[in-house]
Formats: structure tokens, sequence, C-alpha cells
């Protein structure tokens, strides 16, 4: 049973549904999203292009097309696992794909590697592959 602000006692009243991510250039930020998590675009007008699994499975994201280009580090950021392959791997193809290393302060001995998006956006490659996780439980 949940148990939440004010004594709240019930179901989870809330489901993570969409991410947004706004872009100047949205159709290169989807783009890259979809290659970098598998996904494809499963909806797309003028302001926003949404992608997902195959299955459709939520959380979606939402591309957003705004107007003004990202000033500071983001608040909120992906954290990703190499899935299937060594996170070198995974980190050559991150970069293939239009990924770039980013600095935010994260110090020379962090085990993860901070990279953004091809607007900017932060982002994270863990240190352990989900069958590293797997294999410690």
């Amino acid at each position: 049973m949940y148990f939440g602000p004010a004594g709240y006692r019930g179901a989870m009243p809330s489901q993570l549904a969409v991410i947004a991510i706004d872009a100047i250039r949205p159709q290169v930020v989807a783009d890259f999203w979809c290659a970098v998590l598998g996904r494809h675009v499963v909806e797309e007008d003028s302001d926003i292009i949404s992608i997902a699994p195959q299955d459709k499975a939520r959380p979606s994201i939402d591309v957003v097309a705004v107007p003004e280009g990202k000033a500071v580090k983001n608040r909120l950021h992906f954290d990703l696992r190499a899935d299937g392959v060594s996170t070198a791997e995974e980190l050559e193809r991150l970069l293939a794909l239009g990924a770039q290393r980013k600095d935010v302060g994260q110090g020379p001995d962090a085990s993860w590697v901070v990279l953004a998006d091809p607007e900017g956006n932060e982002f994270c490659l863990l240190s352990r592959s989900v069958q590293d996780v797997e294999h410690q439980e």
C-alpha cells in the first residue's frame, strides 16, 4: 500500500506516461534517441514527435519544438546502462551516433560517463551493464 503526503492511503495515484525533451531541431533529437534506445516514431505533428518501443510501452518520449536553445545543465537526465555489450562498446556506439562527452563537474573518479545529445541535453552511461547488475542480484 502506498503512504504518500498527508497520510494518503491507496494505490499509487500516478504513472510516468511521457518524458518530454525540448528541442530546436526535434527531428534530429528524436532520431538520436530512437537510435540510442531502439525506439521508433509513433506519432508526429508540426510541434511534437513521439517515440516509443515497438510495444508502445510507457513511458514514451515526446520531443517538443521550442524556439530557444538549452542554456544550463539539465536538472533531470537519463542514466543508461549497456545491454548485451560492454560499457566500452556502448560508449563507442553512442559517440558514433552523435553523443558528445560533457563535463558537468563529475570529477576524474566518476564511475559513469556524462554525455550530451545533439542539442546538449546531458545523460549518463553508467559503468555497470544490465548484465553486471543482474549477475550481482
